[in-house]
């Protein structure tokens, strides 16, 4: 199979560089309690091999129903062709190389290699007889009256659209996309996720005015990271407000930790995190103290 890498290439550049453009988008890839649907997870078309580690997170993050990648030229040998103008999505091996080393027991030493090769969704091409995936199972939930009461009331609210297999905030828009209840193991996580969104719209300039929000910041750098923290910090206060914290408490803690972990050498990071926080949350509750700060 063709792949682009024999050329000297930073194959974590382009990986970070991947991520970086999903995390932009509002998607976090290792933050993903709901069920895209299809088989347990992304897989080879050609080997049925399911792909692991940061590669099932690159390619999770997309919104096509099929599980199903190859190659272009996997594409081509199933008699098909991949749609002109998609765009491919890069995947990582380790190659083995054997080198000379004096000081070795043979003189050779075995060195692994970081490289990629680009993979196409089933979804983007033609003529490739695909097999059905096999039909998911769907929990069944109950709303929360509770929660469900807190998203209704929201004043000023964003627009909002249920469904998909993506979970972000669109400033430009000013639009919530959540996947449905029903693609969620616990319906708790599905309003963790829908609050943490809903925080991400308080920003906007028509609410909070938040710099997360309305400035122009990257993935890494301070700001993204502090409004990432106001998000899931908001999340945490409107669980516990609606009596749901006990079911999410431990995946919001995990997912706060590790962005002040990026950040461990700012003191003050986590204080105004919450502060902006809290006034998220008292907008979201329409608490008429969350003007005064």
């Amino acid at each position: 199979m063709s792949r682009n890498n024999e050329n000297r290439v930073d194959v974590y550049q382009i990986i970070t560089d991947r991520l970086i453009e999903i995390m932009k988008q509002g998607i976090i890839p290792w933050r993903k309690p709901w069920n895209s649907g299809g088989e347990a997870g992304p897989l080879n078309l050609i080997s049925k091999r399911h792909y692991q580690g940061i590669n099932c997170f690159l390619l999770s993050c997309h919104s096509f129903d099929s599980p199903y990648w190859l190659t272009y030229n996997q594409a081509l040998s199933l008699g098909g062709n991949v749609r002109r103008g998609e765009k491919g999505t890069p995947v990582i091996f380790w190659k083995l190389y054997n080198k000379e080393d004096p000081e070795s027991d043979n003189g050779i030493i075995t060195v692994p290699v970081l490289r990629y090769y680009t993979v196409f969704n089933a979804e983007q091409c033609e003529d490739i007889p695909v097999p059905a995936p096999e039909a998911p199972t769907w929990a069944e939930h109950d709303p929360i009256e509770t929660a469900e009461a807190v998203i209704l009331t929201m004043p000023n609210r964003p627009a909002v659209e249920i469904g998909g297999t993506k979970a972000c905030y669109s400033p430009a828009l000013d639009l919530v996309r959540v996947p449905e209840l029903f693609r969620y193991e616990q319906a708790e996580e599905y309003y963790s996720t829908f609050f943490h969104e809903l925080a991400h719209a308080t920003g906007h300039e028509s609410r909070l005015n938040r710099e997360g929000i309305t400035g122009n910041h990257f993935f890494g750098d301070s700001v993204y990271s502090r409004e990432e923290l106001v998000a899931e910090m908001t999340a945490a206060f409107l669980c516990g407000h609606t009596g749901i914290a006990t079911a999410t408490i431990q995946n919001s803690a995990a997912y706060i930790q590790s962005w002040i972990r990026t950040l461990r050498g700012d003191r003050k990071l986590a204080v105004i995190a919450a502060a902006q926080a809290q006034k998220a949350a008292d907008y979201i509750l329409n608490r008429k103290h969350h003007d005064e700060a």
